[in-house]
């Protein structure tokens, strides 16, 4: 597949809103994050829309909410608005409860599309690998870097979201976000 000007320019947008972002506890411009995803999207076989939508899912949730939500349905369509309305946990301001948030997310991967479910798998899966990485250098002070679930929250997060991607079907991308939750638990002395 070439990628197309839509590619670009959505890299372009990106990059744009996430300017000023960084990543929680580590300070790697936001960017990064994005272009990951984007990587495993593509990597694991996704279409320019689900690659778009890659880079661009967490624009809704992190900025602008539904006026973000409008441009990009305005600039890239409406199935690549759809996967990222797919993406995102929530839109609201102030938030919800962050463990409200996160079984609401968990439920709704039952019935949402293969391509919410790709974008959202490779997303988990970089944040997973992040996790890892970042564990073997800092160890337990990690898990302050998490709001809502510190440790134990966040560990039930991952095997909640692995539990239920496979529950959907099976995929190349839920066995390798398997493999790496698994590798987080071994390492933290937790057993799945």
């Amino acid at each position: 597949m070439v990628l197309s000007d839509r590619f670009k320019d959505a890299l372009c947008y990106a990059a744009d809103l996430h300017a000023d972002q960084v990543r929680k506890g580590s300070g790697v411009p936001y960017v990064a994050h994005l272009l990951g995803v984007t990587s495993l999207v593509l990597e694991f076989g996704g279409t320019e829309d689900e690659a778009i939508a890659a880079l661009l899912h967490d624009a809704v949730e992190d900025q602008g909410g539904q006026q973000t939500r409008q441009r990009i349905a305005e600039k890239f369509g409406g199935n690549v608005a759809q996967i990222v309305d797919g993406c995102t946990d929530s839109d609201e301001d102030p938030k919800p409860a962050w463990q409200v948030r996160k079984e609401a997310y968990i439920h709704h991967l039952e019935d949402t599309t293969p391509s919410v479910r790709l974008v959202s798998s490779c997303d988990k899966l970089f944040n997973a690998r992040s996790i890892l990485a970042d564990y073997r250098v800092m160890g337990d002070q990690i898990w302050d870097r998490f709001k809502g679930g510190k440790k134990d929250g966040t560990l039930w997060y991952y095997q909640s979201l692995v539990s239920q991607f496979k529950k959907t079907g099976n995929h190349p991308v839920y066995d390798e976000l398997e493999r790496t939750v698994n590798e987080i638990l071994r390492l933290v002395g937790t057993t799945s």
